[in-house]
């Protein structure tokens, strides 16, 4: 086996460490669990590395592959989103990159879905009022929700994530349409401009990647455009949303309310977002199902091991791949 080492930026957990432990190649893995390396520490870990397993916290630039040096082969993804890896200068020194699609599916839109349903029946600030004591009786307009049959679900970016999510949408008697060309049924969703479908839907959940076009998809103009008792949900990336322009949106009640898994500067939440009764936040939660977690790292994993050996990993993001080292 060529000299180098793999570097993985964070313990992946029993079964994917083992597998890599049993790969015949050596480790060299961040020591903190919770908390991703320092940019010195990243930089100083990856020097010499054949292969790189990061997660979305890690930036993957031009300065770390030229640390890493000319040995790098492949650096895999623990997401599905690489928007922290620069595709186009991996690309150029013959780096693959991979990632881990489908098998987050379910448990990204299982998260949207819990934020949606948070949201229309006032689940987080019920729990809230009851915790701080306040005295009550039952009453016909206490903590008063939206029904979610026959509302309207908009999903932007209609791909397996929006998919699954407009299921489960459907179950509870929603009507679900996305953004795109023409207006033909698909699997009962129907299709309409972006302009439309903001000021159609009642609850607008994202599920679009995060690219130079799609950043700030959702500015002060098109959040005046939604209905003002609508909601939105965000479980894709942070930087979709200008962060700014909802909380403004938010605190005018121009919209009802703000249901996020990610943030505009995660790790950093905007202030005010934390002081809302309309909004519901987790902390980047959407794949974090037990199962889900270990199978996207097995699969990071399995996707290293074969560009490493000389094989065609299951996904990669690029074309780009030596099978030998310079």
């Amino acid at each position: 086996m060529a000299a180098g080492h793999l570097y993985v930026t964070r313990d992946l957990g029993p079964e994917p460490m083992e597998l890599l432990r049993n790969s015949g190649w050596k480790l060299v893995v961040h020591p903190d669990r919770d908390l991703p390396p320092a940019r010195a520490a990243l930089l100083d870990g990856v020097r010499g590395a054949a292969g790189i397993i990061t997660l979305l916290t890690e930036a993957m630039d031009a300065e770390l592959f030229d640390c890493a040096g000319p040995k790098l082969q492949v650096v895999s993804a623990v997401s599905v989103g690489t928007d922290n890896i620069d595709i186009e200068a991996a690309s150029r020194r013959g780096i693959t990159v991979t990632n881990t699609p489908d098998v987050l599916t379910d448990a990204t839109a299982d998260l949207a879905m819990g934020l949606l349903l948070a949201l229309n029946r006032r689940i987080v600030e019920a729990d809230a009022f009851l915790r701080r004591g306040e005295a009550w009786s039952w009453g016909p307009r206490l903590f008063l929700g939206r029904d979610l049959a026959e509302e309207v679900l908009g999903i932007v970016g209609y791909g397996r994530i929006g998919e699954a999510l407009a299921k489960r949408a459907r179950a509870f008697g929603m009507r679900v349409v996305a953004a795109g060309s023409g207006s033909a049924q698909n699997g009962g969703v129907e299709r309409m401009p972006l302009d439309q479908l903001l000021a159609t839907a009642d609850v607008l959940s994202l599920h679009a990647p995060l690219t130079e076009q799609t950043r700030h998809l959702l500015g002060a103009q098109q959040i005046a455009s939604m209905k003002p008792d609508a909601v939105i949900i965000n479980t894709a990336r942070g930087p979709l949303i200008d962060e700014n322009a909802l909380v403004e949106a938010l605190k005018a009640k121009r919209i009802r309310g703000a249901g996020l898994d990610v943030f505009e500067h995660e790790p950093k939440i905007h202030p005010d977002l934390l002081e809302l009764d309309n909004v519901v936040v987790t902390p980047h939660i959407g794949s974090a199902g037990e199962q889900t977690r270990t199978r996207m790292a097995l699969l990071a994993v399995k996707n290293a091991l074969a560009v490493l050996n000389g094989q065609d990993p299951a996904h990669p993001v690029n074309g780009h791949q030596k099978h030998c080292f310079a």
